[in-house]
């Protein structure tokens, strides 16, 4: 069945975000009286939303309620506002891939589960919010990835079945996710796979870029 949206993960897939979560999360450290943390340490607590990262720096296995981890959300998020955007970078390939989706007819959306009041401000400073058609962040639903909702839902809005949507992602979230959806998935090699190699994530394909993501689509669209 030829594919006729493409649902893309915002944080590593799209867009290089570890700088400026970095920057926030260490800000949010110091402020506490903690120390901080290496950027590279900081990457691999990216994918479960900005809660989980939170508890995830503080020592917490992942998100948590507890009155400390609550005031340092607020102090992160504080953080993080001053900085969205300011050095995050778009991947190489992106911008191609999605101007030749668009220019196939194919529909475009970003599944992220960061929340909405720094998704489309930093799709917007980056250049890219043009380019997509429907957004849903971590909290613009009762659920977020790697339950199915999301994804169920940009189907519904779109008006095709799931198995006319692709998922391109980085991460075991984004497989789980369609997969429970009934979504093909692919995954790139550079983004955010919370230190699992993302060749053991059961994606359907590794591709390189979103522009190998566009070209195998506009082939396999024409050959059916």
């Amino acid at each position: 069945m030829p594919i006729k949206a493409v649902l893309i993960d915002l944080d590593g897939t799209l867009l290089d975000t570890v700088p400026d979560l970095a920057d926030a999360a260490n800000a949010m450290l110091a402020e506490l009286g903690r120390l901080t943390l290496p950027a590279d340490t900081i990457r691999d607590f990216v994918g479960k939303g900005i809660p989980n990262l939170v508890g995830r720096c503080l020592g917490y296995p992942g998100e948590s309620h507890s009155p400390e981890a609550r005031e340092a959300l607020a102090v992160f998020k504080r953080h993080y506002a001053a900085v969205n955007g300011r050095r995050t970078r778009v991947y190489p390939g992106v911008l191609e891939g999605l101007r030749a989706m668009r220019a196939a007819g194919l529909k475009t959306a970003c599944v992220t589960n960061k929340a909405a009041a720094f998704t489309e401000p930093l799709l917007a400073a980056t250049g890219l919010l043009p380019l997509i058609d429907m957004t849903v962040s971590g909290d613009s639903l009762a659920e977020k990835k790697p339950h199915p909702l999301p994804f169920l839902h940009l189907c519904d809005r779109f008006g095709i079945s799931p198995a006319e949507a692709l998922v391109v992602g980085d991460s075991r979230n984004d497989v789980a996710g369609a997969r429970a959806a009934g979504c093909a998935v692919v995954c790139v090699p550079y983004g955010y796979s919370e230190g699992e190699d993302v060749r053991d994530l059961g994606a359907d394909a590794i591709v390189a870029s979103l522009e190998e993501v566009a070209s195998r689509l506009l082939q396999t669209n024409s050959a059916a």
